[in-house]
């Protein structure tokens, strides 16, 4: 089973930072793209970073490149996303999911990964 639990959301300022982690169970993290997706209020889900197994590729959208960061500890079975100069059009869940097949880009692009949506964790960037 590849089963992720998203932590670290809450409703922050605009220019604020917040961090994301992804602690994943059931399976070993090592092999596997790891991907951090969204979805806003009425709009589709898309995807905001992904990173390959060792950490050596990764993908930004490019409304967050140059304001998030993505890393792993895969001893720790962790994804995180470190968010910087958060802006109110960040606001949504979200989301990590696997692939073990895909380019980073590709995965992000097409919202690719294996499983299915878990629960996510809300992101609010408000004054």
């Amino acid at each position: 089973q590849l089963q992720f639990v998203e932590s670290g959301g809450g409703l922050v300022q605009p220019g604020g930072s917040l961090r994301l982690s992804c602690a994943a169970s059931g399976f070993t993290l090592d092999y596997y793209n790891i991907g951090w997706f969204r979805q806003a209020p009425g709009k589709d889900h898309e995807g905001v970073s992904c990173i390959s197994p060792r950490g050596g590729s990764t993908y930004y959208a490019d409304s967050v490149k140059g304001r998030f960061t993505i890393s792993r500890d895969n001893a720790k079975k962790t994804v995180f996303l470190q968010m910087n100069s958060l802006k109110p059009e960040d606001t949504a869940v979200y989301y990590c999911a696997a692939d073990r097949t895909l380019t980073v880009q590709a995965m992000c692009v097409n919202l690719h990964f294996l499983g299915s949506w878990g629960q996510g964790t809300q992101v609010t960037v408000s004054s």
